[in-house]
């Protein structure tokens, strides 16, 4: 075991992804760290009409965030490591469609907004935090970072504006500020990030001696064959991730528009507390990815089981810590956010049992890229994102914020397990997380067998 770990120490390649690897999850938990105290202690200021008011403005940004996007994430990365010679016209192109992307944003909200019952000051939130998505369209340079497997210059900036931005909202909490100062702090911290990005980026081309050639903003500049090229292979992203986004903050908008903003805030405490339990959940789904990818190569059987070990740690890992949480809603409420907000311990006895779903989702997403299943991966999102609000429609004005986690709960659970047995092709992978519930269970039955027969 000590001379593999060493040969693994010794191989350039191995520690070069390590390396870059473990920049990545040491930002993710200082993220974690800090985004939760410091947004706690926003949440806790602000109370819950005013912090319902800041989070459906987020959310209802973020329906239509997706457009600034246009998926190109992944793609550019992956054009980028086939072609360096084409960087800075793949990251000329990619900014200025990410930029046309943003402004669309803009005019999508200007039209959605006379469709909703928003007060002036509720706009100007709202318009204040779409224009982030403008100097988001920097994050371009990321791309290139993440094709040269050097992470830790994206860490470095992103950290940067973590710790800025945290300074800036403990500024504004010991200030007693307005809230639209906070709305005010997400253009600031998009800002500060896309001044890094170019930082690192400018610093890397000028003092690194191993690429073959120096940055030039010149050469950064739009081109029409190959914007067309990037968005041919993209749009199918665009609409998963609108899917996505709609998916994961229909709920929020539609709780402010047809109860009030004390309501959202109360659902959106719930949401924060979920959302720190589902914070590794990409990470748990990527850490495996190439195991998995390598099994199946060897053999449909080995993958299966691996892919239900993964399931089966998933789900047993995570729905007792749920149960817990359920159990002890209203308690870890009044610790987090404080008494004013013990009104989201109803919804949080339910809602936090999606995590359990967002993890098997997480797993579930490998096992369609691996067969190439991601038409029905989108068709399957965007049903569950229809399922969401037609149970929202009718839960909501029945039962409130604790009807819109049962609605959620139910849309997560189509979404990453149900939703499986409506093709033939994908209902193998329903069989597969079943059988994972089960396992701990078959396991133990089986070593009880091997020691009676032992005897």
């Amino acid at each position: 075991m000590l001379k593999r770990l060493k040969s693994l120490q010794n191989n350039q390649g191995f520690m070069k992804y390590f390396k870059n690897t473990s920049w990545l999850f040491g930002e993710k938990i200082l993220r974690m760290v800090i985004g939760l105290f410091v947004g706690i202690w926003v949440a806790r200021y602000l109370g819950p009409e005013q912090f319902g008011l800041f989070s459906y403005a987020q959310s209802f940004v973020g329906l239509f965030a997706a457009v600034a996007t246009l998926g190109l994430d992944g793609i550019v990365v992956r054009e980028l490591v086939k072609d360096e010679s084409r960087r800075d016209e793949l990251i000329g192109t990619a900014f200025w469609l990410k930029v046309m992307g943003a402004f669309c944003v803009l005019l999508i909200l200007a039209i959605a907004v006379n469709f909703t019952s928003n007060d002036s000051y509720t706009n100007t939130l709202v318009f204040i935090i779409a224009s982030a998505t403008i100097f988001q369209s920097f994050n371009v340079i990321d791309f290139y970072f993440q094709s040269k497997v050097l992470s830790r210059y994206v860490v470095y900036a992103n950290v940067i504006s973590l710790l800025l931005s945290s300074i800036v909202k403990v500024a504004l909490i010991l200030s007693d500020a307005p809230l639209i100062a906070f709305a005010w702090v997400i253009l600031f911290d998009s800002v500060v990030l896309a001044f890094g990005f170019i930082y690192f980026y400018i610093y890397h081309s000028i003092h690194d001696i191993s690429i073959d050639s120096k940055f030039k903003i010149q050469n950064s500049k739009f081109n029409k064959s190959i914007a067309l090229e990037l968005l041919r292979d993209s749009w199918p992203l665009v609409v998963l991730s609108m899917a996505a986004m709609v998916y994961a903050k229909i709920d929020q908008v539609m709780i402010l528009e047809m109860i009030d903003a004390k309501s959202n805030g109360l659902y959106s405490a719930s949401n924060r507390i979920y959302d720190v339990l589902v914070a590794f959940s990409p990470i748990l789904a990527y850490s495996f990815q190439a195991a998995l990818i390598n099994s199946h190569k060897q053999s449909i059987k080995r993958f299966e089981n691996r892919l239900i070990m993964l399931y089966s740690f998933a789900i047993w890992t995570i729905l007792p810590i749920s149960i817990i949480i359920s159990i002890y809603s209203h308690e870890i409420i009044d610790i987090v956010f404080g008494e004013s907000y013990l009104g989201a311990g109803e919804a949080l006895q339910i809602y936090i049992f999606c995590a359990v779903f967002a993890f098997i989702g997480g797993v579930s997403s490998r096992w369609f890229i691996i067969y190439n299943y991601q038409k029905y991966m989108t068709f399957y999102l965007i049903l569950s994102a229809i399922l969401n609000i037609v149970l929202n429609l009718y839960m909501i004005p029945k039962y409130g914020i604790y009807g819109a986690s049962i609605a959620s709960l139910i849309s997560f659970s189509v979404s990453a397990i149900f939703s499986n047995v409506l093709t033939r092709r994908t209902y193998r992978n329903f069989e597969l997380q079943i059988i994972s519930f089960a396992y701990p269970i078959i396991y133990f039955l089986k070593i009880i067998k091997l020691n009676y027969l032992k005897k």
